[in-house]
């Protein structure tokens, strides 16, 4: 059975201590259809992390939000996303049939999370067709509990603020976080469906992100031990990021190039080369929720 796991994933867990365990239970925890579990969750929410390479394998990440059946699955194998990227939005030209894409379910105040990797069959009108090659869980902790909600006056803000660099009101923005997602992608667009796009989240207290200039600074806390994001920017330096701002809604979206320190503990540093504001992108905000438990 071919191995779920690509060479820049194996290498970290190796150097972690579990590549053997995974190896072994791989084809387990990383299916090539979705259970029944996942695709009763994805389709009780009200927003999902969606990313997907562009130009040179630069991967971008954005938030969609909609009502009820935003996310459906079809099948094991198909997921209907009732959205697209708006047309100031970095992924909105990228999402054509045949592209990879990565997608993340979460819910935090339960800290419930899911992923779906695989490629998009259709892209139309009524949103996207996806044909997943990739299902698994991701690991819970770090997830700060808190609850979407629609706002019923919510109204589109401006037209997207494009730069090449971070203000301060971003840096700062960034230093107070304790949550943003952040997409990768194998360098080898091929068949192999190890080698696709991963979007993930990260999460800590306020602080946790160490922001000097252009360049922030995370320590790796330990997961599950896949390695999808770091296994990917040791193949592929880039990244995509994605900040909500969860009283007003908006997205702050930067392409970054990653270094991989090692540690302990490790860490990772990511340099800013693009930045992407788009003030109320969603019609979303976030209400603070004790944690309701998780499946």
């Amino acid at each position: 059975m071919a191995d779920v796991f690509h060479e820049g994933e194996a290498t970290l867990q190796a150097t972690a201590g579990s590549r053997e365990r995974l190896a072994e239970v791989g084809a387990r925890v990383i299916r090539q259809e979705m259970p029944e579990q996942h695709r009763a969750f994805f389709a009780g929410l009200p927003f999902v992390v969606l990313a997907a390479t562009g130009p040179g394998g630069q991967p971008h990440a954005t938030l969609l939000a909609g009502p009820p059946g935003l996310l459906t699955a079809t099948d094991s194998r198909h997921l209907q996303l009732a959205r697209l990227p708006a047309p100031d939005d970095p992924l909105h030209t990228l999402l054509s049939p045949g592209a990879r894409f990565g997608l993340l379910g979460i819910e935090p105040h339960t800290r419930r999370r899911n992923r779906a990797n695989g490629r998009v069959l259709a892209h139309g009108t009524d949103g996207l067709r996806l044909a997943v090659s990739q299902s698994f869980g991701n690991c819970p902790k770090y997830i700060q509990p808190r609850r979407a909600v629609f706002d019923p006056d919510w109204q589109p803000g401006a037209q997207a603020e494009q730069r090449r660099s971070l203000n301060d009101a971003e840096r700062a923005w960034i230093r107070g976080a304790d949550t943003f997602f952040i997409a990768t992608a194998h360098p080898s667009d091929d068949i192999d469906p190890a080698h696709g796009v991963d979007v993930s989240h990260r999460g800590g207290p306020p602080g946790f992100i160490h922001v000097e200039g252009d360049t922030l600074g995370i320590d790796d806390f330990a997961g599950n031990n896949y390695f999808n994001t770091l296994g990917n920017l040791l193949l592929n330096p880039q990244a995509g990021l994605v900040f909500a701002d969860f009283a007003g809604g908006g997205l702050l979206q930067l392409n970054a190039t990653a270094e991989i320190l090692p540690g302990p503990p490790r860490r990772l540093l990511l340099r800013v080369t693009h930045v992407t504001h788009r003030p109320a992108a969603l019609p979303l905000r976030w209400e603070a929720a004790p944690p309701t438990g998780e499946t």
